[in-house]
């Protein structure tokens, strides 16, 4: 059994990573540490759990006792976080937040330099030999699944304009002006436009795959009226002739070895990831514009469950152990 620890237990991230891990058949809780809410019973934090687990938050962090640390902080707090305690060398972590995806970002931590980038539809090989996993944002998620099968082919030549709405949750737990339901229900707002923290990351894994990418991404966020999910719609100019077909074709092999990302050939809707770990790609050309919907799950494929996914790589679990998950989709 691999033995795990959850830090920022009680957000949304850890949540879920709860609801999962308490259903994988080779992993145990250690510890859900939370020092706001320890001695708690996790249900009555996460009302979803009631009467499947027993589990209490704990202040405690018996690092000695597990194989793998999760980081569910808000971003900032992993790098303060890991100068201040003493973690064995041993133990893997994986950061669910932002402050290592960027190579460079933290130049004067030594975590820096180990932190692979959790995206495994294109550093698969590298999570699976890792120590520390930074696992990728959501919505960078969503947008790269969409443009790598085209970057991988030098075909990113031009301007990229990017819209993607996502649901309340992506705000995290804390309550604010922006996530009140009187506010958020029956409206959508545009925020952080051409300034988005998940720009740099996507750049630097486009670059990974095109070496030469140099195209600006104009990407445009929405909050939505609904609880979870990304929908994302990404339109780019082609500088060469090339049947839909074709295209259609390179994301078929690009994923063909990609468990939870798949090419469909029909318009997506939202429900048909949420709740699941699933990254869904449409693509529809016209003329020298092509237009690439991707969707996700903002909490699993964009969270929790794509960190699930990283561990089961990392300590060579098939991918989807405790990852089998249904759709909302009626």
């Amino acid at each position: 059994m691999i033995k795990v620890g959850i830090l920022g237990a009680a957000g949304y991230t850890g949540g879920e990573l709860i609801r999962l891990l308490i259903n994988h058949p080779q992993a145990e809780i250690v510890f859900a540490n939370s020092e706001s809410n320890a001695g708690n019973p996790v249900a009555e934090v996460h009302e979803g759990l009631l009467g499947e687990t027993s589990l209490r938050f704990s202040a405690d962090m018996p690092f000695e006792d597990i194989d793998v640390l999760f980081f569910c902080f808000g971003h900032g707090k992993s790098e303060q976080f890991l100068s201040e305690h003493n973690i064995p060398e041993r133990v893997r972590i994986i950061d669910l937040a932002q402050d290592f995806r960027v190579k460079q970002q933290a130049p004067d931590c030594r975590w820096s330099d180990l932190a692979v980038y959790g995206l495994p539809e294109i550093n698969r090989e590298a999570i699976r030999s890792a120590h520390f996993v930074a696992n990728p944002g959501c919505f960078a998620t969503a947008i790269q699944l969409g443009l790598l099968p085209l970057a991988a082919h030098g075909l990113l030549t031009s301007d990229i304009s990017v819209n993607a709405i996502t649901g309340s949750t992506g705000a995290g737990v804390k309550p604010s002006a922006t996530t009140h339901f009187s506010w958020r229900s029956g409206n959508i707002s545009i925020y952080k436009a051409f300034r988005h923290q998940h720009l740099a990351e996507i750049r630097q894994s486009l670059t990974q795959l095109q070496s030469d990418f140099g195209a600006s991404i104009d990407f445009i966020p929405y909050r939505g009226d609904f609880p979870r999910g990304i929908f994302c719609t990404e339109l780019v100019r082609l500088s060469q002739e090339i049947s839909e077909e074709s295209i259609a074709d390179i994301y078929r092999q690009f994923y063909a070895d990609a468990v939870f990302t798949h090419y469909v050939e029909r318009a997506l809707d939202l429900k048909q990831v949420v709740n699941t770990n699933k990254a869904l790609l449409h693509i529809e050309k016209y003329e020298d514009k092509l237009l690439v919907t991707s969707i996700i799950d903002n909490l699993l494929k964009g969270a929790s469950g794509q960190a699930l996914q990283n561990m089961n790589i990392m300590f060579g679990l098939p991918e989807d152990t405790g990852l089998k998950l249904k759709s909302l989709a009626f």
